[in-house]
């Protein structure tokens, strides 16, 4: 039995068949609880996300395979998915689960949802008493390990979504959100990605602006805010600190009149305005105006092709520090293998000793010298310890297995007398 990786992502599959392959939370527990029952595996877990279905497992490589053919069975994809399929093994799994852990694995370098992701499966499969020692020992060392990197580089630091760049920029501008409002012109994800951001960051209020108004109420409603017709836009743009557009609207929403009533009523205090629609939704001119700090999508995307080599020269510096990391937690696997070996042999050896002290104790009861009970305890426990290494030892030398005598000198440290 062996740590093993098997899955699909975003390099390796289409959408069309990691959409198929993809788990409900749900049917998580009862999945894994199935595949702890497949022939020679023994542990498993599984991460499933939009851009990746992965199994983390202790199994053989037989078990492997019927891991293989259960996933297509559940799925009923045949032998569709196996040209995607990709398998690691031992140092490479746990290279590849780190990795994973610390967002270099991601379509989005260094992005930090999937650490979250990693362990919400973490918790359903310890829940579901599909994960034993091995896999609570890799997940919890790869989530030392992502922490760490989020400490020691810069891999999280720089943006690299339009969304986030346009919250970072505001940032620089607003240290402190919580005393301002957002007007958010669109629903789509763009938007829904810069709501997030901004309720991250405490922002104190959020308005909603989208053609189908029951689409913005829903989004609304998760970030504690409240929607607006696109017609409605005037009557709100006095309010509204922060401006971030994002539609597919053929036509500008918010023209100069509009921001210079707005800057009006406002009494000079400046708009912050970043516009990610193509085309714009904020008429070019808006830009002329005092008072107004205007970005377009190009204006952001010089940030972002910043932050991504930034981001590569982190993730750089990342995988050297997973490089070493990996190999301390391969050099703890093989000690954890040896641990049932040396057990085995203290506890022969206790045996040993408690048979030949019980003796030696007899023996000063019926009054024999200290001396001699003394002399006697070192020999016989001399003499029991070494019997069966000494039988093993001489049976080597016949059979002409060197392999076992220079293992033997290692063993007792006689190499130095060679």
């Amino acid at each position: 039995m062996s740590l093993k990786v098997l899955g699909v992502n975003h390099r390796s599959a289409p959408v069309e068949i990691r959409e198929k392959l993809a788990f409900n939370p749900d049917l998580l527990p009862s999945a894994l609880q199935e595949l702890v029952q497949l022939p020679q595996v023994d542990e498993m877990l599984i991460v499933s996300t939009c851009n990746r279905t992965e199994f983390y497992g202790r199994c053989a490589d037989k078990g492997l395979a019927h891991v293989r053919d259960w996933l297509n069975d559940y799925h009923h994809l045949g032998d569709r998915a196996n040209g995607c399929l990709y398998q690691l093994d031992n140092q490479l799994a746990v290279s590849h689960t780190f990795t994973v852990a610390c967002g270099l694995d991601s379509a989005v370098l260094g992005e930090p949802q999937i650490l979250g992701q990693m362990k919400e499966a973490y918790r359903i499969a310890t829940e579901a008493g599909s994960a034993g020692p091995m896999l609570h020992s890799l997940f919890q060392q790869a989530f030392s390990v992502a922490k760490m990197i989020r400490t020691d580089t810069e891999i999280g630091s720089s943006a690299v979504s339009v969304a986030y760049a346009a919250v970072n920029l505001a940032r620089q501008i607003f240290a402190d959100f919580s005393p301002h409002t957002a007007l958010l012109v669109g629903a789509g994800e763009t938007i829904e990605l810069v709501a997030q951001h901004l309720s991250g960051r405490g922002i104190g209020r959020i308005v909603i602006a989208n053609r189908s108004i029951e689409r913005a109420r829903k989004l609304a409603q998760e970030h504690k805010g409240f929607a607006i017709e696109l017609a409605e836009i005037p009557d709100h743009l006095p309010a509204a600190d922060i401006v971030i557009c994002s539609t597919a609207s053929p036509d500008p929403l918010i023209d100069k009149a509009m921001v210079q009533a707005a800057l009006k009523a406002r009494k000079r205090k400046p708009i912050f305005m970043v516009d990610l629609a193509v085309p714009r939704d904020v008429e070019p001119e808006v830009a002329e105006l005092q008072d107004v700090y205007l970005y377009t999508v190009d204006d952001l995307q010089g940030v972002i092709d910043e932050n991504i080599k930034a981001r590569e020269e982190a993730a750089a510096h990342a995988r050297r520090l997973i490089d070493v990391e990996v190999l301390r937690f391969a050099q703890t696997l093989k000690t954890r293998d040896a641990a049932p070996t040396i057990r085995s042999v203290r506890s022969r050896a206790e045996e040993i000793r408690t048979a030949v002290n019980a003796q030696a104790v007899r023996m000063l009861e019926s009054g024999r010298s200290p001396a001699e009970v003394m002399d006697f305890l070192s020999k016989t426990l001399t003499n029991k310890l070494m019997h069966l290494p000494s039988v093993s030892l001489r049976r080597a030398g016949e059979e002409g297995d060197q392999e076992l005598l220079s293992a033997a000198r290692r063993l007792f440290g006689l190499e130095a007398e060679d």
